[in-house]
């Protein structure tokens, strides 16, 4: 499920010809159910600043059982670098799970040919722990109402963080298929299933801790603007 909320513009001045302007985006407010339990996750974003600079904050969120499972938080500062594309540079923290990490951000977001939505990280941590986060997602138009939204996350680490059931390597692959239909452009429900492989130390980890190393799970939610 993703909800997408995005606050309108505003102008330190009439007639200024680069404004400040903010935006605030929940890009996934999403319902995940399995034969075992039901996890709710939040991807949200949300900036402030002119057409070239921007204060960039991310926020991502897993709640399950009742209990936060996983929360990142991020703020960066954005940077136009070409049409289309962005540099951001910033610090990340993970509050959960325990104990907490902090880690300097270098990244690359935008839009690839053939319309594909990239997001690329490269994660520098205490103790010499580094890690790369790479994100792609598409949009196929079966209509204009009826979207199909197919979308891969591949993580990788400098090495085994065995607190936090991390292993080095090839960590994880997340990928989620949703297809949505916009009653209109501000307001669209959709369903669809959302797939999750641990490699490595990492399923190791999770064999460990009594879970599988590979998971399907069914997703429901909707997608807004306002």
């Amino acid at each position: 499920m993703t909800l997408l909320l995005i606050w309108g513009n505003t102008s330190l001045a009439a007639g200024d010809d680069d404004p400040l302007v903010s935006k605030l985006i929940i890009d996934q407010l999403e319902l995940r159910d399995t034969d075992e339990d039901e996890t709710w996750v939040l991807d949200a974003q949300g900036w402030v600043g002119k057409d070239l600079h921007k204060l960039w904050f991310k926020v991502d969120a897993e709640r399950s059982e009742g209990n936060s499972q996983e929360l990142e938080l991020q703020a960066l500062y954005n940077k136009a670098i070409a049409p289309y594309w962005d540099f951001q540079l910033g610090l990340r923290k993970d509050l959960k799970p325990s104990p907490s990490r902090s880690w300097a951000v270098i990244g690359i977001q935008g839009l690839a040919p053939y319309y594909f939505e990239i997001d690329s990280a490269l994660f520098i941590g205490e103790s010499g722990r580094a890690a790369l986060r790479l994100e792609a997602e598409y949009e196929l138009l079966f209509t204009q109402r009826l979207i199909l939204s197919p979308e891969i996350e591949l993580n990788l680490h400098a090495q085994n963080d065995a607190e936090h059931g991390i292993g080095s390597g090839l960590s994880d692959i997340e990928a989620g298929l949703r297809l949505r239909y916009e009653i209109r452009r501000e307001f669209a429900p959709y369903m669809g299933i959302y797939w999750t492989k641990r490699f490595g130390n990492t399923a190791d980890f999770a064999r460990q801790e009594g879970l599988d190393s590979s998971e399907w799970q069914w997703v429901i939610g909707i997608r807004s603007w306002f």
